[in-house]
């Protein structure tokens, strides 16, 4: 979708070692890998496909099968966000909708998304961008497509807070609403999750432990057979209500259990700095 950051992803693909080429006629598709495999060992290529294909976009299915078929890895990244960001960002930088030049970015947005709906239904991998900063997408598009993507299973533990609303790379998610909130304690309302104050809180509640030996479990069973079926790189997310304590805590603990069994993994703490 126009607005919802190819030029960072290309960007992301670049910076991991892709050839990329934006905008290129679907048609053409096969020449280039043609032309790739003169050199002996073909390059890793990315290429931007969207709504400027206009009526050869039809052929997309086609093409794409077509390179399966001979031997070609092929995976499709759908890269997409709300109406409401997509209008946001149109709005922001006073730029025209392509699909709409002579009207309003919501009838671009709506056009748009009737042109690429095949493209979207075929995408191997769905990016929604609505609550991503350019920083926050670049890593995912490396971690999914980068040589960190390979090997061991990438996973983030993300810790969130419903009041900002849910995260949208997230494959798995928890709330911990359940839990009693220290935010009404207090001397532990000004802290964190990452306060030995508040993970001794959240962690001695009455199901916390249980929580986290139930979520280890999922994961040890989840995990290996995500990477079997060539998923490297997972996201769960842990929510509570503003992100700042029971989330934190308990996405701190989770790490702590997975990573013998799991080194590549990182936390992500989405809100503790917000009030």
């Amino acid at each position: 979708m126009s607005g919802s950051g190819k030029s960072t992803a290309i960007r992301a693909l670049e910076d991991a070692g892709y050839f990329c080429i934006d905008n290129l006629p679907v048609l053409l598709v096969p020449r280039l890998t043609e032309l790739a495999e003169l050199g002996g060992t073909a390059p890793r290529v990315a290429l931007v496909m969207d709504a400027r294909e206009g009526a050869m976009l039809a052929e997309a299915p086609r093409v794409l099968g077509d390179l399966r078929r001979d031997g070609h890895e092929v995976a499709v990244l759908f890269l997409d966000a709300s109406d409401e960001s997509l209008q946001r960002r149109f709005s922001e930088t006073r730029r025209r909708h392509p699909l709409a030049p002579e009207g309003s970015v919501d009838e671009g947005v709506r056009r748009e998304r009737e042109v690429l709906r095949e493209l979207r239904l075929m995408a191997d991998e769905v990016i929604d961008t609505s609550g991503l900063t350019v920083h926050d997408l670049k890593r995912e598009v490396q971690a999914r497509f980068g040589e960190e993507g390979k090997g061991e299973p990438s996973l983030t533990l993300l810790s969130f807070g419903y009041r900002y609303g849910v995260p949208p790379q997230a494959d798995l998610m928890f709330d911990l609403r359940f839990l009693p909130n220290p935010f009404f304690v207090p001397e532990l309302k000004g802290l964190t999750g990452l306060d030995d104050g508040v993970s001794g809180y959240v962690l001695q509640a009455a199901g916390a432990v249980e929580f986290l030996d139930r979520v280890q479990s999922l994961c040890e069973f989840l995990f290996p057979r995500y990477q079997r079926e060539g998923k490297a790189y997972l996201t769960l997310a842990l929510g509570c209500t503003g992100g700042k304590h029971r989330s934190v805590a308990l996405a701190e603990e989770l790490a702590r259990r997975l990573g013998r069994a799991f080194p590549r993994i990182r936390v992500q703490h989405r809100d503790i700095d917000k009030e």
